[in-house]
């Protein structure tokens, strides 16, 4: 059974009583009328062809309380988007999917190019974006959720759950993070988050004395999850990263935005499995290696904007008060690791260990070497700013490649 300890600045929503999901959606229909609520879905080509998806699928058919889902598509020749079009069409709600590599809007993503206002690296974070933008355009929620598309065990709960803070209109949240165990498999995941968040958090909060924002981070039980859920006013206001940092970048964002006592984290699911990264320690530019560096570099970033200064000598000091408190977490991971009967790797945690210190350090030296990066994509109010139409126009070349290849 979940505990009920309140363990930071964030109010943590426990899953004491295992309600029923027919109950949450019942309140969450009544919710609708207040505060109609959006899905967003950024998928890859590729996961249509994967089991998860079909089995996310089968539960949102059964969900009552959308108002609209939002496909993001990546990685899609024209006749991959014809199928996916047919692949999403049994969902009973309204729903769209952006075609991302489609001519209609690679040719809008050119004229906000041509404005310096196009996200300029391919992946999620973009991906997301593009939808939000959909979002916004649409004007059918009022709240919106994300959650990827490779979940392994998928329910509908998950996602009441996690609507649930920020559609109460008695509620005073406007962010939900979810959380849950990475256990599978019969051993622990989410390495990166165990391993590098936690301690990376810790060690920067020895190094550089206690800080707000710090204090912040080390309050959600799992940071780098990827659902989320969040009210409509604070979606054109967002500066989405456009690297693995995103969860970083938006928990960073809600921080800038709110007040802590608005954002909670919640108990979305007992039994979450999906997708697993590689390592890649041969290729810096894949897998779990960038997601690290980028990790780092957002909260260098971060930690610059608030005033902290930082010098290749701090750096160092960072890496190496790391290196330390990550291994004592590798004692006590194997230990709940033992006492649970899971199998753990011990030699695999300190190679990500040492893979990480490594790329803490060529974290902050990219980041030295270039500190007036812009790693955000412009938040959509600066975009309306200085394309009033420019949400329109995104709707409108959705809506045309529907009519065009719906069928086709």
């Amino acid at each position: 059974m979940a505990d009920f300890h309140q363990n930071g600045t964030i109010a943590t929503l426990h899953n004491l009583t295992r309600r029923p999901v027919e109950a949450l959606e019942k309140e969450l229909m009544r919710f609708r009328r207040f505060r109609p609520m959006s899905l967003v879905l950024p998928s890859l080509y590729s996961e249509l062809e994967a089991p998860a998806l079909a089995g996310i699928l089968d539960e949102l058919e059964k969900v009552p309380y959308l108002s609209e889902i939002i496909i993001g598509l990546d990685r899609a020749d024209q006749e991959q988007y014809r199928h996916a079009l047919q692949y999403f069409s049994r969902l009973p709600q309204n729903h769209r999917v952006l075609w991302n590599d489609g001519p209609r809007l690679k040719a809008l993503d050119a004229k906000l190019a041509s404005h310096g206002l196009a996200p300029t690296e391919l992946g999620k974070g973009r991906n997301v974006w593009y939808c939000l933008g959909y979002m916004l355009a649409s004007g059918k929620g009022q709240a919106v959720a994300l959650h990827d598309c490779d979940i392994l065990t998928y329910s509908r709960d998950m996602l009441a759950r996690l609507f649930y803070p920020v559609a109460n209109p008695v509620f005073n949240y406007n962010f939900a993070k979810g959380y849950y165990a990475r256990v599978a498999g019969g051993k622990l995941h989410g390495r990166v988050n165990r391993l590098l968040v936690t301690p990376l958090i810790r060690s920067m909060q020895k190094v550089c004395g206690y800080n707000d924002y710090l204090n912040y981070m080390d309050g959600f039980r799992y940071s780098l999850a990827g659902e989320f859920a969040l009210r409509r006013d604070l979606v054109g206001h967002l500066h989405i990263p456009s690297d693995w940092g995103l969860e970083i970048g938006v928990l960073s964002e809600m921080y800038r935005s709110c007040s802590t006592q608005r954002i909670c984290q919640v108990d979305i699911s007992d039994n979450y499995d999906h997708k697993h990264q590689d390592l890649s320690p041969e290729d810096a530019s894949r897998g779990l290696s960038k997601m690290s560096t980028d990790i780092a570099k957002a909260f260098f970033r971060k930690l610059a904007t608030n005033g902290e200064i930082f010098s290749t000598e701090k750096i160092r000091t960072i890496k190496a008060t790391y290196y330390r408190i990550a291994l004592d977490f590798i004692d006590i991971f194997n230990d709940d690791a033992t006492l649970n009967g899971l199998a753990y790797d011990r030699h695999k945690e300190e190679q990500a260990v040492e893979l990480f210190a490594q790329n803490i350090v060529e974290a902050g030296n990219a980041f030295l070497a270039n500190p007036m990066e812009t790693p955000f994509m412009p938040s959509w109010s600066r975009v309306v700013s200085a394309l009033p139409d420019i949400l329109d126009e995104l709707k409108q070349a959705v809506e045309d490649d529907t009519q065009q290849f719906a069928g086709a």
